[in-house]
């Protein structure tokens, strides 16, 4: 774990707390010279309004290299009173829980420290104004009605907390960083600190739980700590240099939402936020890869406002011709058509979600393709077979249930010239990252059917060629790419 410094205004003011050598002050901060590296800065100053020293502490640790919370940018948008709205979904468990503790003053106060709060039940409201003002103490004004509770966000001051709210503040930094108070359990250091998001929920996770437990033993080999983190843990983000993130990505949904904060933290990052814009939406990264000339099924776009008809799309296509949601994946949103009431039906389901759709031709293959590329080297070769009885690898029955085809992991070097070369090419338009490319050999060439920033790594499917090799591959990309940062 990085280095933890923690700034207060002067010594006293730690009296209540337990002794940390962590602990200095603003200005002795401000007056000793530090080199560029990953120090956690802590600031807790009383004062840190615009210019103050406790401004000057959050501006010159972001100057130095360290990681700074709260940030100059969080300090500037709660001066300026900047509030923030929370969705409908926070807005109800708010109303329910002022009804439930029977609240009738007008406005009532909540603090937030560290994302937590004392109040059992209000947890994720703790944990929506931390995640959008990043701040160590926050009071949070909030009235009673059934919308928009908020009032307003400011700081609290150390210097000014009860003894319950010392107690609350000195818990919450606790969870939030245990070893400021800790020594560590070896005398060997790890060299940095990685973040495994995942979802133990998800029906479809893009690693299993062997590939998640092959992730975090290669990393301690390799002197990293890994930790599997989880959306609940997601208050100590900034604690770590890197972020690996093993759920299905979305752009509306917390992968990308956290994608994006720990790249403005500077942490390295995969699948980063561009990855993320990139891959995700099959009409961008079908206009993307036909502009670069690399083979994908001819396709039409349809718009809700003048959708074409099955006729026009059968005259350019044929029939059947597949429908995919742009946002679709692991085979969720897409349909094959045959027939215009089939059409219908699927815009009328799909044009509820998104104004434009895509139809393809239909490629019927026995299997796809799909190579694992990583900073532009392919990484790993597997052929995916439909599910039996389906056209497709993934069958979704209407009960809910689902079903998948067969996986077999391909050697490099035995993966078709065309089908290689087509997944390179196509990765190199994306970025230096870590993708899936879905291909379908198709008259000698190889046709690009997506590009996945969140390609499957399970134990005993993709890892079957490469064993430990390829763990050791995708964390020693983060420590490369952390090494060259610390430079």
């Amino acid at each position: 774990m990085q280095n933890v410094l923690i700034l207060i205004d002067n010594l006293s003011i730690w009296k209540p707390y337990y002794p940390t050598e962590s602990i200095l002050t603003a200005s002795d901060y401000l007056e000793q010279t530090f080199e560029m590296n990953s120090k956690l800065v802590i600031n807790l100053c009383d004062d840190m309004s615009y210019n103050s020293e406790g401004y000057y502490c959050s501006l010159l640790a972001t100057a130095r290299g360290h990681r700074v919370i709260p940030t100059p940018e969080v300090l500037i948008q709660l001066e300026s009173g900047a509030g923030t709205r929370m969705d409908s979904s926070l807005h109800k468990l708010c109303h329910s829980w002022i009804k439930k503790q029977g609240i009738v003053d007008d406005i009532w106060y909540l603090n937030v420290f560290f994302g937590t709060c004392t109040e059992s039940g209000l947890e994720r409201i703790a944990h929506f104004v931390f995640d959008t003002y990043p701040h160590p103490m926050l009071r949070v004004a909030l009235n009673t009605k059934s919308k928009n509770q908020i009032e307003s966000i400011t700081p609290l001051k150390i210097s000014n907390l009860t003894d319950d709210e010392q107690t609350g503040f000195a818990n919450a930094l606790d969870r939030f960083n245990k070893k400021v108070w800790r020594n560590p359990r070896t005398k060997k250091i790890p060299r940095y600190d990685l973040a495994i998001y995942h979802d133990p929920n998800e029906a479809v996770p893009p690693s299993n739980k062997g590939a998640l437990a092959k992730f975090v033993d290669i990393s301690k080999k390799l002197n990293i700590n890994a930790q599997l983190i989880t959306e609940q843990d997601l208050v100590g983000l900034m604690e770590f240099d890197a972020l690996f993130i093993r759920q299905t990505t979305a752009l509306n949904h917390i992968t990308y939402q956290i994608a994006q904060k720990a790249k403005q933290a500077d942490m390295v990052v995969i699948d980063d936020p561009l990855s993320i814009i990139r891959c995700t939406n099959k009409v961008y990264l079908n206009e993307l890869l036909v502009r670069e000339k690399i083979s994908v099924p001819e396709s039409l776009l349809v718009f809700k406002s003048n959708p074409l008809s099955f006729s026009d799309i059968e005259s350019r296509l044929g029939a059947p011709f597949i429908v995919k949601i742009p946002d679709g994946s692991f085979s969720h949103g897409v349909k094959k058509v045959k027939r215009n009431e089939d059409y219908q039906n699927t815009l009328n389901d799909f044009f509820s979600r998104s104004a434009i759709v895509l139809a393809q031709e239909y490629l019927p293959t026995d299997f796809d393709w799909r190579i694992g590329v990583l900073n532009g080297e392919p990484l790993y070769a597997c052929k995916y077979f439909m599910a039996r009885g389906h056209w497709q690898i993934y069958y979704h029955q209407n009960s809910g249930k689902s079903r998948s085809g067969t996986a077999e992991a391909v050697p490099i070097y035995k993966v078709p010239k065309a089908i290689m070369k087509a997944a390179i090419k196509a990765t190199s338009f994306i970025g230096k990252g870590l993708y899936g490319v879905d291909l379908k050999m198709i008259n000698g060439k190889g046709v690009v059917i997506e590009i996945n920033d969140n390609p499957s790594i399970d134990h005993g499917v993709e890892d079957a060629i490469l064993g430990d090799e390829l763990y050791h591959r995708i964390i020693n990309e983060f420590v490369r790419n952390l090494n060259r940062k610390h430079q």
